[in-house]
């Protein structure tokens, strides 16, 4: 359904368990080339970028209203094309000029590893038009300690905007909320995970992945 690769992980996660460096990670500049690499070698199968676009309309790293100077998605996706099988979740903070991020990704011989985050119900029609075949997760401010009706309500959400799965913060998320997602072929993404105590209770509940500021300490925790 998905493209990531199967890894050999311990507890009982998934066979496509993933780790996503959060932009900034290991105190590195928020969408920096440095941040990338620094993800790369904690041993991420995935690092997140904020896009943006500058006054001319090229895309940038940035979370917030460029300001000049920033790393372009240009420099971005040749460093990430530096490292074999790393994949990119592109965190879409506007749609303006999306249909540009393509043509770069296949510029750098990547378009199968990138996906898009960052959506809500309203961007889906226009992502589908830009960059119909990348593959992206539905983003929704999940409500805490609801039941099996309101999961079965975002598991329809998701299906109907077409997209892999949900992208979530981590304290609403239970394991019956990933097992109903999981029973209908939906992947279950958390973020921002960051303490070793919330991360032993989002392991627990097996996500397909959890997305760091501390990739070096997920790490250790998933060797524990």
């Amino acid at each position: 359904m998905f493209f990531f690769k199967k890894h050999k992980q311990p507890l009982c996660l998934p066979a496509n368990f993933t780790v996503t460096g959060h932009t900034g990670c290991m105190n590195t500049p928020a969408n920096s080339l440095e941040s990338i690499d620094v993800a790369a070698d904690c041993g991420v199968q995935i690092v997140e970028i904020d896009l943006r676009y500058d006054k001319n309309g090229e895309p940038v790293l940035s979370h917030d209203e460029p300001k000049g100077g920033e790393v372009t998605l240009d420099e971005a996706f040749a460093r990430v094309s530096t490292y074999k099988d790393l994949l990119v979740n592109v965190d879409v903070k506007t749609t303006a000029y999306l249909e540009k991020v393509v043509p770069l990704a296949e510029k750098h011989g990547i378009l199968e590893r990138i996906f898009f985050t960052g959506l809500f119900e309203k961007d889906i029609g226009t992502v589908k038009a830009k960059c119909p075949g990348v593959p992206y997760y539905l983003n929704y401010n999940v409500e805490k300690n609801k039941g099996e009706e309101y999961i079965n309500s975002l598991i329809r959400k998701v299906k109907d905007c077409g997209a892999v799965g949900i992208n979530c913060r981590h304290k609403a998320v239970t394991k019956a909320f990933v097992d109903a997602f999981r029973r209908n072929g939906l992947l279950v993404s958390v973020w921002t995970v960051s303490k070793p105590r919330h991360m032993r209770r989002a392991l627990a509940f097996a996500p397909d992945n959890i997305t760091t500021r501390e990739p070096a300490t997920l790490m250790k925790v998933l060797s524990e």
